[in-house]
């Protein structure tokens, strides 16, 4: 069985991995390693940054998933993105970001102070827009833009 939990410092490693695999798999793009790992650690030293999650089986640590909260003026509540996911491929197609998505919604639900989720998506990855649609999320009405420096 599968177990959702609160990450620790002691998974750092584990999230480094997993998103250094993400991006090689979803945008064919190699991050810089000291970069993610600072990025990572910032995060479990300022939890006003975000909270991962993780998704044990046996023990071991197989999917992880970001928490960012992002303040809408319009709800007055807010909005919290799913961010960084990624789940180990013997465990894809099993549940697991299911119930880390019900995870994330739950605590939503329970808080009056928070309005939704929300994620984003390469436009080119049908396996993950199918999944999030299966979820009843829905993608019609906001395109994401960005800018990056350098």
């Amino acid at each position: 069985m599968f177990r959702i939990r609160l990450a620790i410092e002691a998974d750092t490693q584990a999230i480094i991995d997993f998103q250094m695999k993400m991006a090689l798999e979803s945008e064919d793009f190699q991050l810089n390693r000291e970069t993610l790992a600072s990025g990572v650690i910032a995060v479990f030293r300022d939890p006003q940054k975000g909270k991962y999650f993780v998704a044990e089986h046996d023990g071991e640590v197989i999917a992880s998933m970001l928490l960012t909260p992002e303040w809408s003026d319009w709800r007055n509540r807010w909005v919290f993105w799913l961010q960084s996911v990624y789940v180990l491929p013997d465990y894809r197609k099993k549940g697991v970001f299911r119930m880390m998505y019900s995870h994330a919604k739950k605590l939503v639900e329970e808080d009056n102070d928070c309005a939704g989720l929300r994620l984003y998506v390469d436009v080119d990855n049908k396996n993950a827009l199918a999944v999030y649609r299966a979820l009843g999320m829905n993608g019609d009405h906001y395109k994401v833009f960005e800018w990056m420096k350098g």
